[in-house]
Parts: structure tokens; C-alpha cells; sequence
């Protein structure tokens, strides 16, 4: 069992940016990986960036390839997602989901097994 626990949302003009946090718990935490996704209202959850246990490897959405950057803290079992240049269209809730590192490279949204509650984003124009 994991548990993860989304921080860091608000509401920001666009061009700003904001970090999310994502803080995971659990005794066999260390053998999954971390990504991030997000769902606007009406729309379908897409995946945003994920990062392997070890913090070696990393992937990213296309649109968001060049402003977010995802990082990790294995001392604190947390993640970032450092988001810059924020645009309108990057306002949705954000999600933290938790994938077993074995199927970290080809994983997708239904292989994740334990999701966080959300943290809501709102880029303003």
C-alpha cells in the first residue's frame, strides 16, 4: 500500500510558476515510480511527467516538454513538479498516481495503482 499527498496548488498569472509537491508513504514505496497527471473539467486525465525510483529517468508530456520539470527527494520520498510558464490551458487539478518501477518505462495511466487526492491549478490570463 501507498499513499500520496499532493501540495503546492494555487492559483497563479500566467507566466508564473508554482512547484508541487507529491509526499509518499508506505512500506514498499521504494519499489514504485512516480508520475504526475492532470484533468481539466469535461476533459480526459493526461499524463504530465514520471520519474523513476532512483531518480535516473524521466518523461514528459508534449506539452509541457521545456517548461516542468519533475524531480525527486528519495531521503524524503517526495516529488516535485517545478512548473514554469504557466499558460491558461495548464489549469486543471493535478494528480500524483504511484506505477510499480518494473513497469515504469512503458507504463500508462490505467498501470498506475495508487493515486493522491489531487491539487487544484488555476492559470489566470
Amino acid at each position: 500500500q501507498v499513499q500520496l499527498v499532493e501540495s503546492g496548488g494555487g492559483v497563479v498569472q500566467a507566466g508564473g510558476s508554482l512547484r508541487l509537491s507529491c509526499a509518499a508513504s508506505g512500506r514498499t514505496v521504494s519499489n514504485y515510480a512516480l508520475g504526475w497527471f492532470r484533468q481539466a473539467p469535461g476533459k480526459a486525465r493526461d499524463f504530465v511527467a514520471s520519474i523513476s525510483n532512483t531518480g535516473d529517468s524521466a518523461y514528459y508530456g508534449n506539452s509541457v516538454k521545456g517548461r516542468f520539470t519533475i524531480s525527486g527527494d528519495n531521503a524524503k520520498n517526495t516529488v516535485y513538479l517545478q512548473m514554469n510558464n504557466l499558460k491558461p490551458e495548464d489549469t486543471a487539478v493535478y494528480y500524483c498516481a504511484a506505477v510499480p518501477q518494473s513497469e515504469f518505462t512503458w507504463a500508462t495511466l490505467s498501470d498506475y495503482d495508487y493515486w493522491g487526492q489531487g491539487t487544484q491549478v488555476t492559470v489566470s490570463s
